[in-house]
């Protein structure tokens, strides 16, 4: 394809307003959010949202079988060689080859989230380059390489990554990652001060910053919580009952940040009731994760860019994957409308990456009678 002295400039434009923007990304952070949910037939759904301050460019993308990848070091793209063992399905941005968030044809399914003031990768080592991956590359590399979540707890301590500039955010994406299987099985993979951690992922939720056993132990301050009602209580002879539906979870953390959005969203995936099949939970799990939406202008810094723009991160999109039919849904920030991509339906041995545009409006339908 032709690439015009105008989409190059589109392009360049594009990739230096992300670069002005994300010079604050640090402090603003990403407020992504997690969840699985089991299916009483068996299948597994990952979902996620993935906010952000400035619109990713994402699309969908596969990556066939056979494709083959250099991962990058602080030197170049001179790291760690493989060729994609499986066919994988999800959603990139800015324009890289690479999946912030997708599923493989085995049914396992891999997502990056940010890790702000936690992550801290492996210290470079030329020596050990051909084994060095960068942070945004590490989902792919799952996801390509790898079945169930008992190979990637096998496999990923064979890998390095490294503290890789991005060269259009001009630093380092602090990154975490979630990993599922079609069993149910699920991980938590985070780089701490320089050492893989990998922890078993029970209740299959996942936000960003602390670490995840921070979050686990920070449960504990909520044990009073429960899906069933309160009942009444006599205080001095006197019958107080509750307003109305809720009175179990009375005092849930409703923020935007990290640690309040893992509670609730323990809360809420493990309080819903059971879906019958599949499509059943891609549709509960995106219910659940209507809670965590984050409108533009309601989480932001107190300055701006240098173009003047308010600093404010928002839900670009919202996903999940269904880990039993290979079936990735999608939702985005300008369309509610819920759309899928099906990974076995694709040429899976296909020569290069296909792209399929996340772009397109909300469709408001008219129910007035002709």
């Amino acid at each position: 394809m032709k690439v015009t002295g105008i989409a190059v400039r589109h392009r360049k434009l594009i990739c230096l307003t992300i670069l002005v923007c994300s010079l604050f990304l640090p402090k603003t952070g990403q407020a992504c959010t997690g969840i699985r949910l089991i299916a009483e037939d068996g299948t597994v759904v990952y979902a996620r949202t993935l906010e952000f301050n400035v619109d990713l460019e994402s699309n969908v993308i596969m990556v066939p079988r056979g494709y083959a990848r250099s991962g990058t070091t602080p030197e170049g793209e001179n790291g760690l060689r493989w060729t994609s063992r499986y066919a994988s399905l999800g959603a990139n941005g800015v324009g890289l080859p690479f999946l912030f968030d997708g599923v493989n044809e085995k049914g396992l399914a891999a997502g990056t989230f940010y890790f702000p003031t936690t992550a801290g990768y492996m210290k470079y080592n030329a020596a050990e380059a051909s084994r060095t991956i960068a942070p945004w590359e590490v989902g792919s590399w799952i996801l390509e390489n790898f079945a169930t979540v008992e190979e990637v707890k096998q496999n990923i301590g064979k890998i390095e990554v490294a503290e890789v500039v991005f060269k259009n955010w001009g630093f380092v994406p602090p990154a975490h990652y979630v990993v599922h299987d079609a069993s149910g099985k699920s991980i938590v993979i985070e780089y701490v001060d320089g050492k893989l951690h990998v922890y078993d992922n029970v209740i299959g939720v996942i936000t960003n910053s602390p670490a995840f056993d921070w979050h686990m132990s920070n449960l504990r301050n909520y044990l009073n919580f429960s899906m069933v009602n309160a009942p009444p209580v006599d205080v001095g002879g006197v019958k107080l009952t509750g307003f109305g539906q809720g009175t179990g979870m009375l005092g849930m953390p409703g923020d935007f940040t990290p640690p309040s959005r893992f509670v609730r969203a323990v809360a809420y995936s493990t309080s819903v009731l059971p879906s019958r099949t599949g499509k059943e939970a891609v549709l509960q799990a995106f219910h659940i994760l209507n809670n965590f939406d984050i409108p533009e202008g309601s989480s932001r810094e107190e300055h701006r860019d240098a173009h003047g723009n308010v600093m404010a991160d928002h839900t670009i999109w919202t996903s999940a994957s269904d880990l039993k039919a290979r079936r990735f849904y999608f939702r985005t920030y300008e369309s509610s409308e819920i759309r899928s991509v099906d990974l076995m339906k694709m040429r899976l041995d296909a020569k290069n990456i296909t792209t399929i545009s996340m772009k397109g409006p909300e469709l408001i339908k008219s129910l007035n009678p002709k």
